[in-house]
């Protein structure tokens, strides 16, 4: 007997054109991102400081202004007078059809460490904006050291007994070869009577291309690996020689250098093949990079930011706020959407992006930085109250740095923590670390981890990872 059969099952499709849904903005989000131009937001900072200090020619607004004031207008010709002597561009017939990109001046109070005027300083720039994808640029990426290489290097160098110094290469984006065509006015002011109708073919980058650091990186680099240096696999911006016994180690970052060697007589050695490939100025022992003030003391180098700290309270209005203990209040958890809108987030996102780079010499405040960070996107008023007390504790600890001594040993110990679902909104936890180099602390972090955890445990062993590939990086 035959089984009974399945009856045959008709299924009917029918096709219907999908319709994404209609997103609907938030109302409780109210803050649209604006620039400073589209908000008339000018810079007038620079007018008003230089305008306050009496026998300094304030920031001219126009050509015509800065040919009229001696001390710009040598600049101006100074910096014309090294891009001719540069062999920047040749003077050719503008291209039929073709792109040419143009400039202009900038002027700027080129200050030391105290704050006091060093120079005026005058830049032909280009505007990058009008360059072409595919047609006058192609690859623009370009490294800069890490803030945790440097802290290493020089704990290091402390450890040896090694001399470190610094080195500032004039005008540097002007060595980079550009392997692209490029065309561009001729400078303001600087016409060649001769050929006033001509444009310049660029043969090496100007500041204000889009590949001009990548052109100076590459330049740079390739001259470095001809003198035996190699780039270090865990940051491409550390340069390291070894040669029998003697070692070396340069940092990187655009045109400001960190050098410091096993000998006095092989630093000197490689500071004159610098000198003589590049238009470079040895500034003597390390004592101010990146805005970064190094102070030698008995026991190693005190690295501080005590003016940038200055001028971010100025900034914020905050100069003569009463100070407080403690960067953050540990019984305020801070939401999201808790509290109503700032009136001027603008302002506030510039606050909390410059505390960030605050943070290369003080890890006391990176926590903080950290949470309000986290709302720069939506800020309200709970949040800048946690900005403000950050401040405050800033002004009573304005003399606080990191200090980096003399240490035999160069063994890594590296610390870790978390807490547990600390997010109110998204109950994720924070993980931090701190990494020692022989004493010396070279690195840390406090960072939302991008998941939920289930556990306490959980939430400590992702930190432990975190730390661990910190330290493994650091080897």
């Amino acid at each position: 007997m035959e089984p009974p059969r399945r009856p045959r099952l008709a299924a009917r499709v029918e096709l219907t054109v999908y319709h994404p849904p209609v997103l609907e903005r938030d109302p409780r989000h109210l803050h649209p991102m604006v620039t400073r131009r589209a908000a008339g937001v000018l810079r007038p900072a620079a007018l008003s400081t230089a305008a306050a200090e009496p026998g300094i020619s304030p920031v001219p607004s126009s050509v015509r202004d800065a040919l009229a004031d001696p001390h710009w207008r040598r600049a101006m010709e100074e910096e014309y007078a090294a891009l001719l002597a540069n062999q920047t561009w040749d003077l050719v017939p503008p291209p039929p059809g073709g792109n040419v990109v143009t400039g202009k001046w900038i002027w700027t109070h080129k200050r030391r460490a105290d704050g006091t005027l060093d120079r005026y300083k005058a830049r032909w720039v280009l505007r990058g904006f009008t360059q072409r994808a595919g047609v006058d640029y192609g690859e623009t990426f370009s490294p800069v050291v890490k803030p945790a290489t440097v802290r290493t290097v020089i704990s290091l160098a402390l450890s040896r007994s090694w001399p470190v110094h610094q080195l500032d290469v004039k005008n540097a984006f002007l060595h980079g070869t550009l392997t692209e065509i490029v065309y561009c006015s001729q400078p303001a002011s600087f016409v060649d009577p001769a050929r006033p109708s001509m444009v310049c073919r660029l043969n090496k980058s100007l500041y204000g291309l889009k590949q001009t650091p990548r052109a100076w990186y590459s330049r740079f680099a390739t001259f470095f690996v001809t003198l035996g240096f190699t780039e270090a696999k865990s940051d491409t911006s550390l340069f390291v020689y070894r040669h029998g016994d003697e070692m070396a180690y340069l940092l990187l970052y655009v045109d400001d250098i960190v050098l410091t060697a096993s000998s006095q007589h092989l630093l000197q050695g490689i500071i004159t093949s610098l000198q003589q490939e590049f238009a470079m100025k040895d500034l003597g022992v390390l004592h101010h990079f990146l805005g970064v003030t190094v102070e030698p003391r008995p026991s190693g180098l005190f690295l501080h930011q005590r003016q940038y700290t200055l001028d971010i309270l100025e900034r914020a209005g905050m100069t003569d706020c009463n100070p407080c203990s403690t960067p953050v209040d540990t019984q305020a958890k801070l939401s999201e959407d808790a509290g109503p809108l700032v009136d001027d987030p603008t302002a506030y996102r510039s606050l909390a992006g410059a505390l960030q780079y605050l943070t290369f010499t003080r890890p006391d405040i990176t926590y903080a930085v950290q949470q309000v960070c986290l709302h720069m996107h939506d800020p309200r008023e709970p949040h800048l109250t946690a900005l403000k007390r950050l401040l405050r504790y800033l002004r009573g600890t304005v003399d606080y740095g990191l200090l980096l001594h003399q240490s035999s040993s160069t063994e890594l110990v590296v610390y870790t923590d978390a807490d547990w679902a600390g997010c109110p909104d998204t109950h994720r936890s924070t993980s931090g670390y701190t990494v020692f180099l022989g004493g010396n602390l070279v690195s840390w972090s406090s960072k939302r981890q991008p998941v939920v955890s289930r556990s306490s445990a959980e939430a400590e062993y992702r930190a432990v990872a975190n730390g661990v590939a910190e330290a493994s990086w650091l080897r």
